[in-house]
């Protein structure tokens, strides 16, 4: 009969106890369901005045010379902007030379203007940006070269379909050609002629 009583109140203690469980996630530490919410920012673009634009040139062609195989660095600062050329081994491969590229965006996000640079392995847009930074450093002002750098970015920086204006209609129904298209075309035309 002891030995009855004694195997009741076990088996009582142990459903007693396996009904306080909980069935819910097991106990954390740190179970306080806080979240932290982190923004990445890259800095803004820091202004620079026309004094400095040859310093900075130097400074940012100086981080770019300092990435292995990078033979050569040409750098032209406009405004808030900088584009760097870099000048490459011209038999390595374009995986390779895409990753050369990419070591030089990294040692230039080190410096405050350097981080929002354009990198460029081009060999035509390395040449262009030669002649460029030499007519700067013979005296030429940069407003001469207004066009010419317009083109490289052109050539460097893709066309984003959100940046594209739909069409305006005209009367009939018709697409009507934004004014710059019309400026474009007189332009392509006055050449031929």
């Amino acid at each position: 009969m002891m030995r009855l009583i004694v195997v009741s109140l076990i088996v009582i203690a142990l459903a007693s106890g396996c009904s306080n469980a909980n069935h819910g996630a097991s106990p954390s530490p740190n179970n306080n369901n806080q979240k932290v919410r982190v923004q990445q920012t890259i800095p803004p673009k820091p202004e620079i005045n026309n004094a400095e634009n040859e310093n900075v040139a130097q400074r940012l062609e100086k981080l770019a010379t300092s990435v292995p195989h990078v033979i050569d660095a040409n750098c032209v600062v406009i405004g808030d902007t900088a584009i760097v050329g870099i000048n490459v081994d011209g038999n390595l491969e374009r995986a390779r030379v895409g990753t050369i590229k990419y070591s030089v965006a990294e040692a230039l996000r080190e410096d405050p203007v350097g981080i929002h640079a354009i990198v460029t392995a081009d060999m035509d847009i390395g040449n262009r940006l030669r002649e460029i930074r030499t007519d700067i450093n013979n005296g030429r002002p940069v407003s001469g070269f207004a066009q010419e750098l317009a083109d490289i970015f052109g050539r460097i920086i893709p066309q984003f379909p959100k940046d594209v204006e739909p069409l305006q209609e005209n009367q009939d129904g018709q697409p009507a050609p934004s004014p710059q298209l019309n400026d474009d075309r007189k332009q392509l035309k006055n050449r031929s002629l």
